[in-house]
């Protein structure tokens, strides 16, 4: 995935509410970053990313999206992660962090 491509990897679903469809991977973090920032930027006090179809994730992955939670909330803005899937959840109840990313 070249970071030309990225943008089109957050699809716009509703208002404040964008579907990620993307691997969240130690490969794709970089790339995915700065998009992710504009969103959150963009968001004012809410924003939702559906997790639902992501495709990979790993820890490099889990760390990006903590990074994002971090500074929305720096922002006071509210990030929500939706349908995070079975993969993501236990990799996030390992490093301790499943309360973020399920919450």
């Amino acid at each position: 995935m070249g970071e030309a491509a990225v943008p089109a990897a957050f699809v716009a679903v509703a208002a404040g509410v964008y579907r990620l469809e993307a691997p969240l991977t130690f490969a794709t973090v970089a790339a995915l970053r700065t998009p992710g920032l504009a969103l959150i930027a963009a968001a004012g006090r809410s924003l939702k990313l559906d997790l639902a179809a992501v495709p990979a994730v790993d820890s490099a992955g889990l760390a990006l999206l903590i990074d994002w939670l971090a500074i929305a909330r720096s922002r006071s803005c509210r990030l929500h992660y939706d349908k995070p899937a079975a993969t993501l959840l236990a990799l996030a109840r390992l490093s301790e962090v499943e309360p973020l990313i399920s919450a």
